[in-house]
């Protein structure tokens, strides 16, 4: 991304004020949430924070990342009293602390090879949730850019045989999302 991204999504999240609202977690990472072993979470794109939150409020430390000012002050203000650290961040740039974290968290969002710079910086034993949007054509927004939608299947090819997959979902996105979308998620955990 470039400066230019960044403000794109900070005027996005200007205009459409919506895209900040709370939103409850991803069911996948609840009923995973269990598998986890440490308490240190990576959060990459956060966003409005569902996630960052989520984790917090579960007693995590979370370095949470987001290109968006905007976002991020948003976020600042919904956090109480939590080891949340906030990060401005290209993530085109952007590469995790080898061996920091339990957990990583990727959802709507899609970076290929962020998720691999990922992967390989996890410690052994962490798990890597993605959840993201996926190509279909009952999608209702038809002008996504086919580079940030998935192929079918795609997600389970990110992940060698140094990962175990948990759970593995093809669905159609959130009711409170603004478009029906097909989406994909993965839980993984690294051997």
């Amino acid at each position: 991304m470039s400066s230019k991204d960044r403000e794109k999504w900070n005027r996005k999240y200007q205009e459409k004020p919506a895209l900040l609202e709370e939103r409850p977690p991803s069911e996948m990472l609840v009923r995973h949430l269990h598998l986890v072993k440490g308490n240190c979470a990576l959060d990459l794109a956060c966003g409005s924070g569902r996630h960052t939150r989520f984790l917090a409020e579960k007693g995590f430390c979370v370095d949470a990342v987001d290109i968006s000012s905007v976002a991020l002050k948003r976020l600042a203000g919904k956090l109480k009293n939590s080891a949340v650290t906030l990060i401005e961040a290209d993530l085109d740039d952007f590469t995790p602390k080898y061996g920091r974290y339990d957990l990583a968290v990727m959802t709507n969002y899609l970076d290929r090879p962020l998720i691999a710079r990922t992967a390989q910086s996890l410690k052994s034993g962490a798990c890597f949730f993605i959840e993201t949007y996926m190509a279909h054509p009952q999608n209702e927004k038809k002008d996504s850019n086919p580079d940030f939608l998935l192929k079918a299947g795609e997600l389970k090819t990110f992940f060698d045989n140094s990962f175990s997959v948990t759970a593995y979902e093809e669905f159609w996105n959130e009711a409170y999302e603004l478009y029906s979308m097909r989406k994909q998620a993965i839980f993984v955990q690294k051997k």
